[in-house]
């Protein structure tokens, strides 16, 4: 009994882990573009569909996707609506994994470790580092497999085995529901769907549980890996509890038609699977095993998914209505309790870099909208020179230090892990956004404490200082205000919009200094609030320096 423990278990930590070490190195390969693609979905849902099954065939990681939609979401790259559709695609490219799984092919498994071994160890170069990491992840998958068919075959021979798998009977709607909710919890427990559909293949396969009980638990699979994106969701923007919701929904209503038809739907899967592929029976013994089973599950797998997506394509208006009642609370304004907390990144994805770096992006774009909340605040308060209101600052000021220093963290921790060049530089250029957003935030600062020097000594600016003053400050908005949008949008051609507002700012400043000089000498301001003002021009000029840095990083200058 010890070995059959220990070799289904290990079986099962072979292939998990083969898994992981597959996905993010097509991750690594692909990451970066995935990224891209994805932010550039259309507003057509058949071509958000198509991209979401695309993206998630390639990198094998459904979790992967949904979380970075979600964060994308979030952070405004994408709609609500947008998401769904890239999310039913995402269901279908999922299950490529099943049908890889299906396939004969253990016998490759040991070269591709061999190989993968070799490649990610001795070549050194991190190209090939990456695609050892797929064949090494490759072959531990097929070997996992293997190793847990091996382990579970004394079972179908065990008297206490068998009266346990006699439960998983899907002949009538309790078996069926039983089987689901089972496959429900070893998904959410395993976090991993496709262990659940390896588990379930490698059980069939050596007898212990029938075509029919196997498809019901692959439709508890479907549900279960629902909650990746709703743990995503937490503390996230409505519109992405909105896609996380709607994910949800996608499924469950999926399983709930499916087993409405649950006899039909097997019958259209063992048609397609014998006469369509050539395939025998799934019940066939060769050797005391059922060689053919695990591509009747895998198709089954494929077919609900695909189903699936074509129905709810059809009526995806309605789905987006359901997920918006069931979410309904609204949106709260950006405050001080909510911005005191990191609330898109999550170290658990730390050894997902494509993940995580949209996730460090989504932050950033955050602690810029503190910069921009406290830069109105700070400036405009001149207008009702009211200190409590100005006095905002200080704790503001310590809230961006705070992000700053978790972002800065959270990147040299994903740093640290296997990354792509172009990962690598993506995220010198996230430090450097975070880093120049944090100065700005200091420059802030400084024309906080100069405008309370301001109010506490009753000095008043001039006509012309008033003017200067709010001129130079509307500049400086507007650059602020360009370089959240970009951050959030990685548009690349920010330079020359940027380098103009540069040029306007570094000149306001000058043409302002002597504008002081010139009314200090017709004795129209006097020194000390013009003096205060000139610091002011400085900060000014200091806070659009660091923005037009910030521009550099999004362009992919520095």
């Amino acid at each position: 009994m010890k070995m059959i423990i220990f070799q289904s278990l290990g079986g099962l930590g072979l292939f998990l882990f083969g898994m992981k070490i597959m996905s993010e190195g097509l991750q690594k390969v692909a990451g970066n573009k995935m990224r891209q693609i994805l932010s550039m979905v259309s507003n057509n849902r058949l071509v958000g569909c198509g991209v979401g099954a695309i993206v998630t065939s390639i990198v094998q990681s459904s979790s992967a996707t949904t979380v970075m939609l979600v964060s994308f979401v979030d952070a405004g790259l994408m709609s609500f609506v947008q998401a769904i559709g890239v999310i039913l695609g995402a269901n279908v490219g999922t299950t490529v994994t099943a049908q890889l799984i299906a396939f004969k092919i253990t016998s490759y498994s040991l070269p591709a470790i061999a190989l993968g071994v070799l490649l990610k160890f001795f070549i050194g170069r991190k190209k090939w580092v990456y695609v050892g990491d797929i064949l090494l992840g490759f072959g531990l998958v097929f070997f996992g497999l293997a190793t847990m068919k091996s382990g579970f075959a004394p079972l179908k021979s065990h008297p206490t085995f068998i009266s346990l798998f006699t439960k998983f009977n899907a002949d009538n709607v309790g078996g069926i529901l039983l089987c689901i909710l089972v496959g429900s919890i070893l998904t959410m427990i395993l976090q991993s769907s496709s262990a659940t559909v390896g588990i379930t293949m490698a059980l069939a396969s050596q007898g212990l549980l029938d075509f029919e009980a196997s498809v019901a638990l692959i439709l508890g699979d479907n549900i279960g890996t629902t909650i990746t994106a709703e743990l995503a969701s937490i503390g996230a923007s409505i519109n992405a509890h909105r896609t996380a919701r709607a994910h949800t929904l996608f499924n469950l209503i999926g399983v709930i038609n499916i087993v409405i038809f649950f006899p039909y739907f097997l019958k259209l899967v063992a048609w397609m699977t014998s006469y369509m592929m050539d395939i025998g029976p799934p019940d066939l013994l060769v050797d005391g095993q059922r060689p053919n089973i695990g591509r009747y599950i895998a198709n089954a797998h494929t077919g609900f998914n695909v189903v699936n997506a074509l129905f709810f394509l059809m009526v995806l208006p309605y789905l987006v209505k359901v997920a918006i009642w069931l979410t309904p609370h609204k949106e709260k304004e950006m405050d001080l309790d909510a911005l005191r907390h990191i609330k898109y990144i999550d170290n658990r994805y730390i050894d997902t870099p494509s993940v995580a770096i949209a996730q460090a992006r989504a932050e950033i774009v955050r602690m810029g909208e503190a910069v921009q909340l406290m830069y109105n605040d700070v400036v405009y308060s001149l207008e009702n020179r009211k200190q409590e209101e100005l006095s905002k600052w200080r704790k503001r000021e310590d809230i961006i230090d705070s992000l700053q220093k978790e972002i800065t963290q959270f990147l040299t921790a994903v740093m640290q892990k296997s990354v792509s060049p172009e990962e690598s530089k993506e995220i010198a250029s996230l430090m450097r956004m975070a880093n120049n957003l944090e100065r700005a935030g200091d420059g802030v600062e400084n024309i906080a404490e100069l405008l309370e020097e301001l109010m506490e000594q009753d000095l008043h600016l001039s006509e012309g200082g008033n003017h200067d003053y709010n001129l130079i400050a509307r500049k400086v908005g507007d650059f602020l205000n360009l370089i959240v949008s970009a951050i959030s949008k990685e548009d690349k051609d920010i330079m020359l919009h940027a380098q103009q507002l540069e040029d306007d700012i570094d000149r306001m400043r000058e043409e302002m200094r002597s504008n002081y000089i010139m009314r200090l000498q017709s004795a129209l301001c006097t020194v000390d609030p013009g003096l205060i003002l000139v610091d002011m021009l400085t900060s000014f000029e200091k806070i659009g320096d660091f923005c037009y840095n910030v521009a550099q990083a999004v362009a992919g200058l520095k």
